[in-house]
């Protein structure tokens, strides 16, 4: 059984009128966040706040992290739709920053790297001044379909290294870390004025050494916002947790990471990529 968290990880239930209200038009467009399929433990407190991350290309991923709560297995067809349902439900929020993220589609030529561009277009139209965040897969290394999410518009790039190199193949099976750093490497390159952004989960094995030299590679490659959060295990089949951080550690990497110059380090143990995602760009 999954280890019972220590004192300092506890969440309100979710049910406030707005997290109601967000599930129901959820429902009506058939759409996914990843707040619900990764069990995301802040969904009372986002959805709260009329905040969403929302997951396109379906809710089954073709690759076998050993982190996640996402199905596994043989995806869909990708839904026509679902680009202008994503943009009418922005609209329907009223939201100022809006977070899009993915399933991993390696059965698409392009990683579903167009389909992220027409959900972009359709948040823009219908949602003029918006700031549209987008976390990515890494494409499997394509460089161009990373140059069609990079320049749709958007403001802010994330991508995820998740954790230390060390642990790619224990963590991450089918990724690689030297492709995910060249992922936000070249995202910088393509388009200067976009915010790059990347989070790492702490509690899987890594120390404190291997975190601060990927801070540093990270710095190097120039990615402006980072986030550093505790790894929870969803399900019992999955990842176990190595160790719980105390709140005291993440304070302690923050001021690290802050020393290093980056634009915004967001570290908590409740901190997720998406979490208070509209304040790390203010």
């Amino acid at each position: 059984m999954p280890r019972r968290h220590p004192d300092w990880i506890k969440v309100k239930a979710p049910g406030n009128p707005n997290y109601l209200r967000l599930k129901k038009l959820m429902r009506e467009k058939n759409l996914h966040t990843v707040c619900e399929e990764a069990r995301c433990p802040n969904i009372g407190e986002c959805w709260g706040n009329k905040t969403a991350t929302f997951l396109i290309l379906g809710d089954t991923c073709t690759r076998g992290c050993r982190f996640c709560a996402i199905d596994k297995g043989k995806p869909l067809a990708l839904d026509p739709e679902e680009p202008r349902n994503v943009g009418l439900t922005v609209k329907d929020l009223g939201l100022d920053h809006i977070v899009v993220t993915s399933v991993n589609r390696d059965d698409l030529p392009d990683g579903g790297a167009n389909h992220f561009a027409k959900t972009v277009f359709w948040i823009k139209t219908l949602n003029p001044g918006i700031r549209v965040e987008l976390l990515i897969p890494d494409f499997e290394g394509n460089l161009d379909a990373l140059k069609t999410v990079v320049n749709s518009g958007i403001e802010i790039l994330n991508h995820n290294i998740e954790t230390v190199p060390r642990l790619y193949g224990k963590v991450r099976p089918g990724h690689t870390y030297e492709c995910s750093v060249n992922i936000l490497k070249t995202a910088k390159e393509l388009r200067p004025e976009v915010l790059t952004k990347t989070g790492m989960m702490l509690g899987v094995g890594e120390s404190k050494e291997e975190v601060m030299t990927t801070l540093h590679e990270l710095k190097a490659n120039h990615v402006d916002i980072v986030t550093l959060g505790q790894y929870l295990q969803p399900s019992p089949k999955l990842l176990k947790v190595e160790r719980y951080l105390h709140p005291d550690e993440f304070l302690e990497f923050k001021a690290e990471a802050d020393k290093l110059g980056f634009r915004h380090v967001e570290s908590g143990p409740l901190v997720r990529s998406s979490y208070h995602a509209w304040s790390h760009v203010n």
